[in-house]
């Protein structure tokens, strides 16, 4: 008997079918739609191919996962405050039911996530099918990702809530409560596993300002967003309160203190004014060559301790003071930090332009054509396959085939606070040829270019530029705000991290912001330069007697034309019939069945009535294969097949 259908088209189920099969029905469905969908989306089904095979390669050629300095405050705990604890809370559910392996395993699933999230959102706001593959090409084919997938660490967490937070703003262009709370959570969440995620709340901010029409509606989502963002960041500094080894009500109490190693790198001290008992903290020329992570961590920088004797009576009276936990000791382990506070903030406030001299030097880096380091950066070694299982003394080393975790106790002595075996996965092993083929991969220019990087960077900038445009097509402008929002959250994350120091790690949050960035920039110019040819070729019948009829004035005709204008968001009125006309377009039964798909009511203009019924009727979709500048087909306001 056949099964009757919805007004959409969509299966329903017959009078008295049990659910179970009417859920397996539809499943079969959406399993037959995959080989469809995969040839319609050949060119990224390809990459993400290419990017799952490296990921596979990676899994089976280290076991059980790799393992970095920090991976013992993940695993272990080691190293309380230092640290925000939301990666170590998400992994511990995975420890408890399985072992390293499926951390790496989850990791590279959340790479593949990503990939797919960023193509249907570049699809969604206008981008080609072609364009949005290869925006999602870095992600999935560059090895340094590859490897930090494989690596127990947080970065991939902290990537991935980006892309949720940027995706739920940006999959609507009509922005609802539950996508403002989602991005919230997931951004706010984002600086549980690193702490510099804190500095997402401003591009946020500014995109919901641009986008949401009335001043009390942005009060309104304003809060909503600020509120869902500081959930996670408040219940994490609760769990730090919580905690009796720390009782300090913020995310990594004891991280205050990293910004010492870029103020002392960059500190002229023979012009710096300090107090005699701070002139400690001062780097000489052999201590500068450890750079700001070495001046940050290196048992020999300033910051890790003096012997007591050696200061003045003065000076040791008030170092004492200022550090009354250290009363009673003859030297001085670490330099606490009230005292390193002052002292980055007399650089900062003495010395503004050799900091930003500083930071400026490392921040352009990440452009140079090839991956190098320079005296005093973390090494990029750390980030590249090797052919054997990289070891860390003391926090990880192989013992008799076993993995031992260690550290430094308060008296500077390494010390053993762990095993492979308190974790399941095995001892470690490297299967050395896929490990050579990833590693030759990876050396031989399997990652993003720096010049590629900048190209990207322009060209987002140029993109996010076309938002100040007074009136734009709809298409055009979803576009620009979409670039706009991935331009700005990947240069304050980027730029935010080489404050404090560079590393190379530190680079990857470009993988999914700066591509995308680019793509949506481009398809800006190719929306203008096609809508400037439907404009052009529209012109010559502009000049016939028609074209001076009323019909031909009226909003439907110009829609039509090709030269459907909305105002700006900042203008007073727009927008506010947008989620009625988004209920009117779903109910005249708009097609949406590939998931893909936008509609009309989403970001037009406030419908006062003076279009004809066509013009209504017709939705601008983001469907796959949608080409920038397809407004200017026949049909007002139709941007898509």
């Amino acid at each position: 008997m056949r099964m009757p259908s919805t007004a959409a088209g969509d299966a329903r189920p017959a009078r008295g079918q049990p659910p179970a099969q009417s859920r397996l029905t539809r499943l079969w469905a959406g399993a037959r739609l995959i080989p469809v969908l995969a040839r319609r989306h050949w060119l990224f089904t390809i990459v993400l191919t290419a990017g799952l095979v490296l990921r596979i390669l990676a899994q089976i050629a280290y076991r059980p996962a790799l393992l970095y300095i920090d991976s013992t405050k993940y695993l272990l705990g080691a190293y309380p405050g230092d640290d925000p604890t939301g990666y170590q809370f998400a992994i511990k559910p995975v420890l408890v039911l399985g072992n390293l392996d499926e951390i790496a395993a989850l990791q590279h699933l959340l790479g593949l996530a990503m990939a797919i999230t960023l193509y249907a959102v570049l699809l969604r706001r206008g981008a080609p099918r072609w364009l949005s593959a290869l925006a999602a090409a870095p992600v999935l084919l560059d090895a340094y990702q590859v490897q930090i997938e494989q690596v127990i660490m947080p970065d991939v967490m902290f990537e991935a809530l980006i892309v949720a937070g940027l995706a739920a703003l940006l999959w609507r262009r009509t922005l609802t409560p539950w996508l403002t709370v989602t991005a919230g959570l997931a951004l706010g969440a984002s600086a549980t596993a690193r702490q510099i995620g804190e500095i997402f709340i401003l591009p946020a901010i500014g995109y919901l300002l641009i986008v949401i029409p009335g001043w009390r509606a942005r009060l309104k989502y304003a809060a909503l967003l600020c509120a869902a963002f500081a959930l996670p960041i408040l219940a994490a500094s609760y769990g730090n309160y919580a905690n009796p080894q720390l009782h300090s009500f913020s995310l990594a109490p004891y991280a205050s203190g990293s910004i010492y190693g870029r103020m002392a790198e960059s500190a002229n001290c023979t012009t710096l004014r300090l107090p005699s008992y701070e002139r400690i903290l001062c780097p000489d020329a052999k201590q500068k060559l450890l750079g700001p992570d070495g001046l940050d961590h290196n048992p020999a920088s300033p910051i890790k301790g003096t012997t007591i004797a050696a200061l003045s009576p003065a000076s040791r009276q008030a170092l004492l003071r200022l550090c009354p936990e250290r009363v009673g000791v003859t030297v001085m382990p670490s330099i606490c930090g009230q005292v390193t506070s002052n002292f980055d903030h007399q650089v900062l406030k003495q010395q503004p332009l050799r900091v930003a001299e500083s930071i400026a030097r490392d921040t352009l880096k990440m452009f140079a054509l090839t991956r190098v380091t320079e005296t005093g950066d973390v090494p990029l070694s750390r980030w590249q396959f090797q052919t054997y299982y990289p070891t860390y003394p003391p926090y990880v080393v192989i013992d008799n085939g076993t993995l031992v975790f260690g550290t430094y106790n308060h008296q500077g002595v390494a010390e053993t606070i762990g095993t492979g075996r308190d974790f399941a996965g095995g001892n470690p092993v490297v299967v050395r040829s896929l490990a050579a083929f990833l590693r030759a991969y990876q050396l031989d220019g399997g990652y993003t270019p720096g010049p590629l990087f900048l190209f990207a960077l322009l060209a987002g900038l140029a993109g996010s530029l076309a938002t100040l445009r007074r009136r734009a097509p709809p298409a055009q402008r979803a576009a620009a705000l979409a670039c706009l929002l991935f331009f700005t959250t990947g240069a304050a994350v980027l730029l935010a991290s080489d404050v404090f120091e560079f590393n190379w790690r530190y680079q990857l949050p470009a993988l999914i912001t700066l591509p995308p960035a680019a793509a949506l920039a481009i398809t800006v110019a190719l929306t203008r330069r096609r809508r400037s040819a439907g404009t052009a070729a529209a012109s010559p019948a502009a000049a016939s007697p028609a074209a001076a009829s009323p019909a031909a004035a009226s909003p439907a005709a110009g829609s039509a034309a090709g030269d459907e204008m909305i105002p700006d968001p900042l203008e007073a009125g727009h927008g506010q019939h947008d989620d009625h006309a988004e209920g009117q377009e779903h109910h005249r039964g708009q097609p949406g069945g590939n998931g893909l798909h936008d509609h009309a009511g989403d970001d037009g203009p406030g419908d006062n009535g003076s279009q004809n019924a066509q013009a209504a009727g017709h939705s601008i979709g983001l469907a796959a294969g949608h080409q920038p500048g397809d407004e200017t087909r026949k049909g007002a306001g139709q941007v898509g097949t």
